[in-house]
Parts: structure tokens; sequence; C-alpha cells
């Protein structure tokens, strides 16, 4: 276990992965002791990139060592060369080969919608390296509502002249996030926009909108034996007004599979930015659950 006053400066590191058409680099940010075999994986959702852990992976990092990737096609990690590719299979292998190369045989996750979908299709695994896992908004049922509306804005990468431009179409698409402080907004937008020759812009690849959209069902979409597959022991956040995962679909959640403990963030739609300390509480007390004094 590391030492609580390790520095709380991120290390920014890359493996190479496999897919079948050729390598990819998949970009990390490492916090804190690299020695500590005691690690917590943080996946983020869709569009976005390991920076949206930094205030969480800051608190922990006395704890765990918090590895927070880049998903291929997303922040400092390689685009893929087939827009097909951005898919769960291809991610569940990336994060393997990203486990692999951390050299533990355990994990803690933590996924935030997309992220969560990652965590629980390796968890479902056979001999899978989860030992406990965070479902941040994220669960076996997603609703045809916000899939539209993820897609009505997926794939779309606007340039601005500013920041300040920038920041005011984060706080138009992130609203569900939930209130943050106008500090907490300018770190979201930089955190997710990069800047060139041309402007601020988003930064992913508007490929993965390719398959997003092919993909696009006319109903729910449900995968509960992947679910119920999951042995380890099970934390759901759900924002009160989550458009993604119901409740309904947390109370099955708590009553069958591994028989997830639930927590609703009040005043919050999809998906909870774990900046405030009241969800990062959430978080750190069920990781460390077992724990002796």
């Amino acid at each position: 276990m590391a030492e609580a006053g390790v520095a709380a400066a991120p290390r920014r590191r890359s493996v190479q992965c496999a897919s079948p058409k050729g390598l990819h680099r998949v970009s990390y940010l490492e916090w804190g002791d690299p020695r500590n075999r005691d690690v917590l994986t943080c996946v983020h959702g869709l569009t976005r990139n390991g920076r949206d852990f930094d205030d969480l992976a800051r608190a922990l990092c006395g704890r765990f060592r918090v590895v927070c990737p880049d998903v291929a096609g997303r922040g400092d990690s390689d685009r893929l060369a087939d827009t097909m590719l951005y898919a769960l299979p291809q991610y569940v292998a990336d994060m393997v080969t990203l486990i692999a190369r951390l050299d533990v045989e355990a994990v803690s996750w933590l996924g935030t919608s997309l992220g969560g979908l990652i965590g629980m299709a390796l968890a479902a695994q056979q001999g899978a390296p989860i030992q406990r896992l965070v479902l941040n908004d994220a669960g076996p049922v997603l609703s045809l509502a916000s899939l539209q509306r993820i897609g009505s804005y997926v794939g779309t990468t606007p340039v601005f002249a500013g920041i300040e431009q920038a920041e005011a179409y984060v706080r138009v698409i992130c609203a569900p996030f939930g209130p943050h402080s106008d500090a907490q907004w300018r770190q979201l937008t930089e955190a997710w926009m990069k800047k060139d020759e041309a402007g601020w812009r988003p930064n992913y690849d508007p490929g993965i909108a390719d398959v997003f959209r092919a993909t696009m069902p006319d109903k729910d979409v449900e995968f509960w034996p992947v679910y119920d597959a999951i042995r380890c022991p099970t934390l759901v956040l759900r924002g009160e007004l989550s458009d993604l995962l119901s409740r309904e679909t947390t109370l099955k959640m708590a009553a069958r599979g591994p028989k997830a403990s639930v927590v609703e963030i009040k005043g919050v739609g999809h998906a909870p930015s774990l900046m405030h300390e009241n969800q990062i509480a959430r978080v750190r007390d069920f990781l460390m659950q077992g724990d002796s004094p």
C-alpha cells in the first residue's frame, strides 16, 4: 500500500495494443506510487478521456495507484485505422493489454457510461482481473432515448475561436452532469478540448460515431446475461435524473447478478462527474470496504 504523502502528480504513459487492422497506442495517466500493487483503473465515457478523473485520482492516489486510460480514438491515444473497430470487443482487448502492462493480477475498476460497459464486459469473463467494480451511471439496459440524445452530437467536432466559446458549448451538452462551479466547468472543458491552429475542438476521433450510428437500435438495448455473470462486489452510482440508467434497472441490478449496492446522486443526470467530494467519498468508501482500520 502506498503512503498517503505520495505526490499527486500524474505520469503520462502508453501501451501498444493490437487490432485486426494493426497496432495502435493507448495512452494513460498513472497517479500515485508506481510500485503500488493496489490499482484502480478509471475509464471514461463515450467521447471523453482519462482527464475526467483528475479530481478523483488526486484524492485517491495516496491509497491506490490510479490508472486513467484514454480509450482508443480519444485524448492522447491513437485513432484506429478502421472506425468500425470502435466497439466493445476492441476496447476490452485493449484494457486486458493495459492491465498486463501494469503487472498486477487484479484491479479495481471504475467506469463512467461506456467505461462501465467495458468494465461489465471484462468482469463477466471467466478469470476476470476485476476485484471490485464501480459502474457510474451504467448498467445492462441502455435506453433508446439516451442513445438518441448522445447520437445527436457524437461525431460532431465544432471548432471554437476561444476557450470561453468552447466552455459555453460544454455547459450545454454536459448539462446533465449537474451543477458545477465556474472553475469546474473550465476544467471539464480543458480536459476535453484540444487547441490547434484552427482553434479549440473536442479531442476525439469523430469516426467513433460511425459504428454508433450504424448500430443504433429501435428500442432499449439489454444485456442482462453479461451483468448476471459478474461475481465481484459491485457499486452502481446513478444520477437521479439519468435518461440512460433507470431506477427500475438499478433495482433489478441490486436483486440479481452481483447484487450491486446502489447510490443515487441527487440533482444529476447522465452522468455524475465524480468531481464533487460527496461523490468521491462514495467511491472511496466502497473501494476500501474490508480494509483494516
